[in-house]
């Protein structure tokens, strides 16, 4: 079996800053510059580019996202290294607390 290939965040981000975005290349330039883009460069990056939508956008936004393992643990530890909560961790990264307590369940046990 072949593992399904992961979209290339860093060519799809590099494009849209040099195309749409070129007065935030500079904002967007540390993010940009690392090798391979984990999870949290990717929604930082967004958040950049394109700032705060309206409730209907970010909640539709938010049925489509879709996370791989080592972006679950990522979002994990971060939850240990900063000593959060669920439901803090869920405001963080704008996701259910359900979401998260079962992520626990699955990769914690």
């Amino acid at each position: 079996m072949h593992k399904p290939e992961s979209p290339n965040y860093k060519r799809i981000y590099e494009d849209l800053v040099r195309l749409k975005y070129p007065a935030k290349k500079q904002e967007c330039e540390s993010i940009l510059s690392k090798p391979v883009f984990s999870v949290k460069d990717v929604i930082a990056i967004n958040n950049i580019l394109f700032p705060k939508a309206n409730k209907q956008t970010e909640f539709a936004n938010q049925r489509h996202r879709s996370y791989d393992k080592t972006a679950i643990l990522e979002i994990l530890s971060y939850q240990k290294n900063n000593k959060l909560n669920n439901a803090e961790l869920a405001r963080y990264f704008k996701l259910s607390r359900n979401t998260i307590a079962k992520w626990k369940k699955l990769f914690l046990l």
